[in-house]
């Protein structure tokens, strides 16, 4: 390998959203990540929502309502007669 053009490879601590933190390699000193291996449904076999963006609250709120703006029928506009010129 030619000297100088490689990034330091070194201990890298990662740090879950969980609180789960494990020391792996990388180029990097830390990384943070969203779930890890003792967060994720697949691993752990129990059902969790990832909201990153507060999704899931926005679509919940969009239809706590009951309807769907987009599929109510459009209020017509009323038509106001000109004044008549004399």
């Amino acid at each position: 390998m030619k000297d100088g053009i490689h990034p330091e490879y070194q201990e890298t601590t990662v740090s879950c959203g969980c609180g789960n933190s494990f020391v792996t390699r990388s180029t990097r000193p830390e990384l943070r990540v969203d779930i890890c291996n003792q967060c994720h449904p697949f691993f752990t076999g129990k059902l969790k929502y990832v909201d990153t963006a507060g999704r899931i609250e926005k679509f919940q709120s969009k239809f706590a309502a009951g309807s769907y703006a987009s599929l109510q029928e459009k209020k017509k506009k009323k038509k106001v007669p000109k004044p008549a010129e004399s």
